[in-house]
């Protein structure tokens, strides 16, 4: 069989990320034959202790009992609505009770009346983010995406599948991507012929920035994408993983102005990252082929119905029981907010943050002129730099050092470079190479075990990062 002539198929480079996922394997069965204990600080997926089931499971189960009490149905033979909706095709924006109550539950946290009708169940945050670019991708313009730099790794992939899509970036600074270049990167696109759509970031928790932007800078960056007359979009998995005081945590873009953003949710980092539930929501307005003004929600829909991006509705079923507490008299009782449910997670999260702020202050903290990292103020990263040369000349965070590390000293850490878009890189050829991403978020271990296996492996990377530039251990 002659195989099939593809000529304008291009294979897409694969991400350092991918490859250590691949090597990994083999690199820990080295580690371990050298009698080298493997620690977790690449990984960026929730811990176990916040997705352990069990807990979720005995809830889900008095929930649909109650659902199935309120319903009246106590026959074996008669099938409950919820089951139905959970099993059966669906509203196409899936089970309607799943969407009025997160609009009601996430509106009132972010003081917003969220219309359930412009809430389009995505495959998590992903699913977003290929919703909407595939969205803008279909008219066959040479679309142009703004984003950071450095920015989510995913987000690149996804506009790299496109071929007529390129990646314009923004530099940043501690307060987050900086206004004029954001303007000057828009302009600089469609001089070169390019549709400019939207402006993409994940605002909270930056990943892999390692902070979160200051209100400040969202008004600016918000006054600049009103001016120029393009979308954000606002990735939002860490929402919710935020070590702020509660009077100090800045407000999400769709709050500000949910005309000019499109907001994607995910249930991944709050404890629910299985099944996959998350949301696409929006209020905008588009101005469309011939001279048509539609709702972006409903351009929305049918891309995802078009690229078979459906949800699940046993999983937004599921979802829906997170959000409804017991009332303590045999019923249940809807959240008024979603903050109690992520609290309970954040403790794990904020006793890791705690223990690698603390660790490396008191081992490298005396370094000053050779390491710093970022504090986070949400989400599960740092990003850690090496500010001098090491022992052989400059610390280059490559494929070979991070190969290194597993092998040397059993560290799964992450380098920098991969989240600068090409352009960046264009820009400055050290782009990220002397830094790496440290996760904080996840061990294989829970309670006492995790915060001292946390506590050694920081350790140990402090240790690594001294040899490197040959310090003392």
């Amino acid at each position: 069989m002659a195989n099939l002539v593809a000529p304008k198929v291009k294979k897409q480079a694969v991400s350092v990320t991918r490859k250590m996922a691949a090597s990994l394997p083999g690199l820990r069965e080295i580690a371990s034959e050298r009698g080298l204990k493997v620690h977790h600080l690449g990984a960026g997926y929730p811990h176990p202790e916040v997705t352990d089931p069990r807990g979720f499971l005995q809830h889900q189960e008095s929930y649909f009992a109650h659902l199935r009490e309120q319903e009246g149905v106590n026959d074996p033979d008669v099938l409950p609505e919820y089951l139905r909706e959970s099993y059966s095709y669906t509203d196409t924006l899936g089970p309607v009770s799943v969407r009025e109550t997160f609009a009601r539950v996430y509106g009132k946290d972010w003081n917003l009346t969220l219309d359930p009708s412009k809430l389009i169940p995505t495959v998590g945050a992903s699913g977003g983010i290929s919703l909407i670019c595939s969205m803008f991708e279909r008219s066959g313009e040479q679309v142009a995406y703004i984003t950071d730099a450095p920015t989510y790794a995913g987000f690149t992939a996804r506009a790299a599948l496109c071929q007529h899509a390129s990646i314009f970036s923004v530099d940043m600074d501690g307060e987050g991507p900086k206004p004029e270049l954001m303007r000057k990167q828009i302009r600089a696109a469609r001089e070169q012929g390019y549709f400019v759509p939207f402006y993409y970031t994940v605002p909270d928790g930056h990943n892999p920035g390692g902070f979160s932007f200051t209100q400040k800078r969202r008004e600016e960056i918000l006054a600049v994408v009103k001016e120029e007359g393009i979308l954000i979009v606002e990735d939002a998995p860490y929402l919710y993983i935020n070590f702020a005081d509660a009077d100090k945590r800045p407000k999400p873009f769709f709050s500000m102005a949910p005309d000019q953003v499109v907001h994607l949710f995910t249930g991944s980092k709050i404890g629910f990252p299985g099944p996959r539930v998350g949301f696409l929501y929006s209020e905008a307005q588009l101005e469309i082929s011939q001279g048509q003004s539609v709702p972006l929600s409903e351009l929305a829909l049918v891309e995802s119905s078009s690229e078979l991006l459906f949800h699940n509705p046993a999983a937004l079923m599921g979802f829906e029981a997170l959000l409804n507490e017991p009332d303590g008299q045999g019923g249940f009782t809807e959240l008024q907010s979603m903050w109690p449910l992520a609290e309970s997670k954040l403790v794990v999260y904020r006793e890791n943050r705690e223990i690698l702020l603390e660790v490396l202050e008191q081992e490298l903290g005396q370094y000053p002129e050779y390491f710093s990292w970022t504090l986070p103020d949400g989400g599960f990263f740092t990003v850690f730099s090496f500010l001098a040369d090491g022992v052989n000349g400059p610390v280059l965070t490559d494929d070979a050092m991070i190969e290194q590390m597993v092998m040397k000293h059993g560290l799964v850490v992450i380098p920098m470079y991969d989240f600068y878009p090409i352009d960046a890189r264009q820009r400055d050829t050290g782009a990220g190479m002397n830094q790496l991403r440290l996760s904080f978020c996840f061990s294989e271990s829970a309670g006492q075990a995790r915060r001292d296996d946390m506590r050694e492996a920081i350790h140990a990377f402090c240790v690594a990062a001294k040899m490197l530039v040959g310090l003392p251990a």
